[in-house]
């Protein structure tokens, strides 16, 4: 197993020990799920970048890389429900749009065709992993100290890292929706074809 396959099961390993922290109270357990999650999402960033400038790409990658992405946010989104940080129809929308793009893109498979990531799909990422990382920052505050603080200020009564959160769960859902039905529209005719 070359170092980008190895990076993408690291992802796996990120997302389990992320969830433990983030659900086992310990001393600053919340600052804990923070790093682990942004160290998965380093592994993201790496193992796509060295596969590409070593030529490392492999059958393996192809299918696990989007597929350990996907679980790997997923779940944050999931444990937000269970928190009840997040409403559940928002990531059912989140968790949705995945699976039928992830369908489609087994679909196009079967018929040797390799569906490329758009544009307002990697919006969609973006904006998964600011919501992400802002949520989590909103519950590190408290253990943060005077740092915490500055997170923490009220802007209308509300702490501004709180209002970002909120704003980014919008957003993201709107980009999730709007990428889901941009992906398969252009894609429609696969359904035709497999039929």
């Amino acid at each position: 197993m070359n170092l980008p396959n190895k990076l993408t099961m690291a992802r796996l390993v990120f997302t389990a020990a992320f969830l433990m922290a983030l659900f086992i109270p310990f001393p600053l357990h919340h600052t804990a799920a923070l790093v682990l999650f942004s160290l998965g999402g380093l592994t993201d960033h790496l193992d796509g970048r060295l596969a590409r400038k070593h030529n490392l790409i492999t059958n393996f990658g192809k299918l696990m890389d989007p597929l350990a992405d996907k679980i790997f946010t997923c779940s944050a989104f999931i444990a937000f429900v269970g928190l009840k940080l997040m409403p559940a129809w928002m990531v059912v929308i989140i968790v949705a749009r995945e699976f039928a793009i992830t369908g489609l893109r087994m679909l196009a498979a079967t018929q040797n065709r390799i569906l490329a990531a758009e544009g307002f799909g990697k919006h969609k990422t973006v904006s998964q992993i600011i919501c992400i990382l802002a949520m989590l920052v909103s519950l590190c505050g408290p253990e943060w100290g005077a740092l915490g603080r500055f997170f923490l200020l009220p802007l209308g009564g509300v702490p501004w890292v709180d209002q970002l959160a909120v704003a980014m769960q919008w957003i993201t859902v709107g980009l999730t929706i709007i990428s889901g039905t941009l992906y398969l529209w252009r894609n429609h005719q696969l359904f035709t074809a497999g039929a």
